[in-house]
């Protein structure tokens, strides 16, 4: 007689599935999305602004790309809402379409000398879609995982949708490098650039494949069979509502705790590309080749402090990190002007090291301080909102910054007091570690939970 399938087993294999299904799709929407940012600082200047000294074409090219971040937080009201009433998982599949088809289309966009200021108008239309797509992913990402899990190792398989950060990142400027290294400057200006946005048509077919096979959240399950039960008693508040009424302070946290990871961030991968071509004069080669190999070893690093942060907690592992890039800021740049290849690889690495430290715990952080039928709401406007005032001005002030001063040490300052602003709101936040997401209640902020060891 066949023995029944063991329930942990099942679980198990459930929850693997899940985690890697949410790995690859985030892999593709940031491949689309860093590809933008990594474009910006070596080609958009020339293509799409190229009347204007090169400085102020990075500047003008760093602007529109800047613009996509104010379509995110529009993305999570959007897709929190839906989220938090129908599901994560169509909402998923949903955020994957637009990024790809909007990032697709750039790679067929005419050039300002084809089309005149038309070309940078359309430009910034489809990065505004792509903004919109990734203020939708990220919450519905970590959220189908850590619902899917226990709290007991949480911090690590929560983990591993961030990873599609570096890898997506890694992806993109693999396939920049691989083209400026097969190709002359001139046809990489002319038409190679285009070919890695052309390519995100295929991943999404891939990620979408993968994406529509899994499971609905258990908890989402669970809380919206409770969520029709009371709307026969009383109508229920709209999840936004219900956000800024019971968890502003956790709302306020997560923006807060955002700031150094955000901007740090986008300052160590994306403006340190222009940074090191335009003004310390590296080639493209070299800047890319390190910003590749340094995502790959981050990408090895997150699934590590996840873990870590389940046994030591949240705050511990996110403050290390906070206090870490705000120190690094000053070395960070001294290390890049020595244009040795071995220095600003260093630079780089030991950059998103201290990155990890924050990003690595902070799908688990955000999801564990909202309640289930508000949690995509709560953890997308946390977070999204946020980028509006950290990632997405951070490579503009940064070149603005270098522009003024000529000196990169008031970019290591703006680094330095946005991780003070971090490390002021993760003290000030409670530990999440070891909290039952589905007895998180909707009518009070989530209560302490008890450290639970792994």
């Amino acid at each position: 007689m066949a023995s029944s399938p063991d329930p942990a087993r099942t679980r198990g294999a459930s929850l693997r599935k899940v985690v890697g299904a949410s790995l690859i799709g985030t892999t593709i929407e940031w491949y689309d999305y860093f590809l933008y940012g990594t474009a910006a600082a070596l080609v958009f200047n020339k293509v799409f602004f190229p009347n204007s000294d090169p400085l102020t074409g990075t500047l003008l090219s760093f602007l529109t790309y800047a613009i996509g971040f104010a379509a995110r937080p529009i993305g999570a009201l959007v897709f929190g809402h839906f989220g938090d009433r129908i599901g994560r998982k169509k909402l998923l599949v949903l955020s994957l379409l637009l990024m790809g088809g909007s990032t697709t289309l750039i790679g067929c966009l005419p050039t300002y000398h084809q089309a005149g200021v038309a070309a940078p108008l359309m430009l910034t239309g489809l990065r505004l879609v792509q903004g919109f797509a990734l203020g939708g992913e990220w919450g519905g990402a970590v959220l189908l995982v850590s619902e899917h899990g226990d709290a007991k190792r949480r911090g690590f398989w929560a983990s591993w949708p961030q990873g599609g950060a570096p890898a997506g990142n890694l992806l993109a400027a693999g396939v920049l490098s691989l083209m400026t290294a097969v190709q002359s400057d001139a046809d990489f200006i002319a038409w190679g650039w285009r070919v890695p946005f052309l390519l995100s048509a295929l991943l999404v077919m891939v990620g979408l494949w993968i994406r529509l096979a899994v499971d609905e959240s258990p908890l989402f399950k669970q809380a919206l069979a409770a969520s029709e039960a009371r709307k026969a008693q009383a109508p229920e508040q709209p999840p936004l509502v219900a956000v800024l009424r019971h968890h502003w302070r956790e709302v306020l946290t997560a923006m807060g705790a955002r700031m150094a990871e955000n901007i740090s961030y986008y300052v160590t991968t994306t403006f340190v590309l222009a940074y090191a071509v335009g003004h310390v004069h590296l080639p493209k080669q070299t800047a890319l080749n390190a910003v590749l190999i340094a995502s790959a070893i981050q990408f090895a690093l997150i699934p590590l402090f996840g873990a870590l942060s389940d046994r030591i907690g949240r705050k511990p592992v996110y403050l290390f990190g906070a206090v870490g890039v705000g120190i690094w800021a000053f070395v960070f740049f001294g290390l890049v002007d020595t244009k040795s290849f071995g220095s600003m690889l260093l630079a780089v690495t030991i950059g998103l090291f201290f990155h990890s430290a924050m990003y690595a715990p902070q799908a688990a952080f955000f999801s564990e301080m909202f309640a289930t039928r508000m949690r995509y709401s709560g953890a997308s406007i946390g977070s999204q909102f946020a980028s509006v005032a950290a990632g997405a001005p951070a490579p503009l002030i940064a070149t603005a910054l270098l522009k003024d001063y000529g000196s990169s040490t008031p970019i290591a300052v703006y680094v330095a007091i946005a991780s003070a602003i971090t490390v002021l709101a993760v003290v000030c936040a409670r530990e999440t570690r070891g909290r039952d997401l589905a007895e998180i209640g909707e009518d009070a902020p989530a209560p302490a939970g008890q450290p639970v060891g792994v």
